[in-house]
């Protein structure tokens, strides 16, 4: 796996380093982390890597694109590889929790806003705010 990254960070013109490689498989494996956990992550394998060090790998991919940086009103910010498909949010009201959920429409639809302002759009954001299973359950 790690060479899909190194081919990702290639063709995003990135070079191939070992702290934005454990960046990678940190997001591949957990969803929607915030910043402190990507740290915990990638020093259970690379010990000396630094918190600004991933602060600053976590800048590079998303400017690439290579991630995506998600900040629900009240929350901290979230990372998360997947990208380029116009996904939304569910997140939890009460323990956080965040949910990937589909373009309901599709992918232009969601782009169609009622009155654009003359803006050029190109992305749209949708959260849904909610009760996870859990917390409901409790």
């Amino acid at each position: 796996m790690t060479f899909d990254f190194e081919a990702q960070l290639r063709a995003a013109s990135l070079r191939v380093t070992k702290p934005r490689l454990a960046v990678l498989a940190a997001l591949h494996e957990h969803r929607h982390v915030d910043t402190d956990t990507v740290i915990t992550l990638v020093r259970a394998e690379h010990p000396m890597v630094s918190h600004q060090a991933v602060y600053d790998v976590l800048r590079a991919l998303t400017d690439a694109g290579l991630v995506r940086r998600i900040a629900p009103a009240g929350s901290t910010a979230r990372y998360e590889s997947r990208v380029a498909d116009n996904h939304h949010h569910v997140v939890c009201r009460s323990c956080g929790a965040i949910a990937d959920v589909d373009c309901a429409a599709g992918h232009v639809p969601c782009l169609t806003a009622s009155d654009d302002h003359g803006y050029v759009v190109d992305e749209a954001e949708v959260v849904y705010w909610g009760t996870c299973p859990d917390c409901a359950s409790k």
